[in-house]
């Protein structure tokens, strides 16, 4: 049947199941074109891996090349920094390379050769710098010459030693024997040192300057050291006394400690060094001596005659240095400067028109002297010019007188029983108040922590009061009335940790209590 050219081919017709009828052909030739197809997939693939193969090796050819243009390149921008670096010193371009890691062979030892540099190359850095130093050294030597340099013109009387008289009385003890009757004063100086030293135990730390500066420095430091200290720990920071045991205090007679010299009137003062172990008398045999006490025998270290002088008070300075002495019926008063033994007369203060000076009192601060006058005058001299600073005046006639620990206020005892306080920089009253039941002021004393004031009337009480209540009541009780002696009171002091309160009465022999 012939088809027309629009007719289309008609299919044919499919098999029970949905499947077309064939003769046995069309497998046939699927079949070969099924080969056909897997032998064209099978070149195929083998030019993919031939060409990738190509691709690789293109790869790592591209990679060297590459690598070696930028090793050239690094090569020339080295090559170019060497150039550059070739204006420069050596130790400059080696320091560079090794910081900044631009040469890899570069060693520390090579930086330190290049550093030190040749010996006989002369680098311009180099000189300069020696140069510096010459002008440095020179500028020395021209120092060391102003420092040595001599004096136009020497004194003959300079340089000749002038000998002192050995067979005075006062200097008879440092003789070693008869032949020397004089001595230089440089030999006589250094025997007076050995004296001392040896009366000591040692150079005190006061006379050391070394040590001085030393602990002014160290101050602050121990200072907060201690504040660190005491914040670090925890619990009871109340303790009991180290310095006395609880209970009855056992006690025993030790000799005399002017055992080798007695005196021969009355003594006026005997008072403790404020920082060795010597004790010092002066009475009325117009002498002032010093011992040292060691329990044992209580050496003799010197003795002092003031010659028509009898002796009123003594007493140390502050630091050591000095004993100041008042006489009975004198308006002078002598300096004895224990380290170049000189005795300085202060023969009258200007300003201070007083008939006697007797009593007087130091601040703890070695700053200023308070001399009681009569009609209740209390005049304030300067410890350092001996000139008077300012006078203040009591109701009736002073007795007794005290500086408080910080030296900041002075306690007035009058004979009419009332204390007044005073302030040391304006010289003011500051307040005034009654020792209850005293009919005449003997003496006064505060205690080292300026918490108790204890005040002795002539009838042998002793009344003791708080700092708080003497400074705000005019009439306060007192908080303890010790009424142990049957004479006056005329001397009372308390210890430094403040524990005892010692009573003594000049008017009956060994009347001291302590309490």
């Amino acid at each position: 049947m012939r088809r027309g050219p629009g007719t289309p081919r008609p299919r044919p017709a499919a098999a029970a199941g949905g499947r077309r009828e064939n003769n046995g052909k069309r497998p046939a030739k699927m079949g070969k074109n099924k080969g056909k197809r897997m032998g064209k997939t099978a070149k195929t693939t083998k030019t993919v891996a031939r060409r990738s193969g190509i691709r690789v090796a293109d790869a790592a050819a591209a990679a060297e090349r590459a690598a070696a243009r930028q090793e050239a390149e690094e090569a020339a921008r080295r090559a170019h920094h060497l150039k550059e670096l070739s204006f420069t010193s050596g130790a400059e371009r080696a320091l560079e390379e090794l910081v900044f890691g631009d040469s890899l062979h570069v060693e520390e030892d090579d930086l330190l050769r290049c550093l030190a540099g040749p010996q006989g190359h002369n680098d311009p850095e180099r000189e300069t710098l020696q140069k510096d130093s010459s002008d440095s050294e020179v500028e020395n030597e021209a120092k060391g010459n102003l420092l040595t340099k001599k004096p136009a013109w020497v004194d003959e009387d300079d340089e000749a030693e002038e000998n002192v008289d050995m067979t005075h009385r006062y200097r008879k003890d440092f003789m070693k024997s008869d032949a020397e009757k004089t001595l230089t004063k440089k030999k006589l100086k250094r025997r007076l040192e050995e004296q001392f030293q040896r009366a000591m135990g040692g150079v005190p730390a006061w006379a050391n300057l070394e040590n001085r500066k030393k602990s002014k420095k160290t101050a602050s430091d121990s200072e907060s050291d201690e504040d660190d200290d005491l914040l670090r720990r925890t619990g009871n920071f109340v303790t009991n006394s180290e310095s006395l045991p609880r209970g009855i205090l056992k006690m025993g007679i030790c000799l005399p400690a002017n055992q080798e010299r007695f005196a021969n009137g009355r003594l006026a003062t005997v008072q403790f060094h404020p920082s060795a172990q010597v004790v010092m008398t002066a009475g009325h045999d117009r002498s002032v001596s010093l011992f040292q006490v060691d329990g044992i025998k209580n050496p003799k270290i010197q003795s002092i005659y003031l010659e028509s002088f009898p002796i009123y008070k003594a007493c140390f300075s502050v630091d050591g240095e000095y004993v100041i002495a008042t006489g009975t019926h004198h308006r002078m008063f002598f300096v004895y400067d224990m380290m170049s033994g000189n005795i300085i007369p202060i023969q009258k203060v200007r300003g201070v028109e007083e008939r006697f000076l007797r009593s007087f009192e130091l601040s703890p601060d070695g700053s200023f002297m308070l001399v009681t006058g009569t009609s209740g005058y209390l005049h304030l001299l300067s410890m350092k010019t001996k000139e008077l600073i300012s006078t203040m005046k009591v109701n009736g006639r002073c007795t007794a007188s005290a500086f408080t620990p910080d030296s900041s206020k002075v306690y007035s005892y009058s004979k009419e029983g009332e204390v007044f306080i005073w302030d040391v920089r304006s010289r003011k009253c500051l307040h005034k108040f009654e020792d209850e039941g005293s009919l005449e002021g003997k003496c006064i004393a505060l205690s080292k922590n300026n918490q108790y004031v204890a005040c002795g009337s002539a009838s042998g009480v002793v009344n003791l009061y708080t700092t708080d209540a003497c400074l705000k009541e005019r009439r306060p009780k007192p908080v303890k009335a010790i009424m142990n002696l049957v004479t006056s009171a005329t001397c009372v002091t308390f210890n430094p940790t403040t524990e005892i309160l010692a009573v003594a009465s000049r008017e009956a022999d060994e009347a001291v209590k302590l309490l």
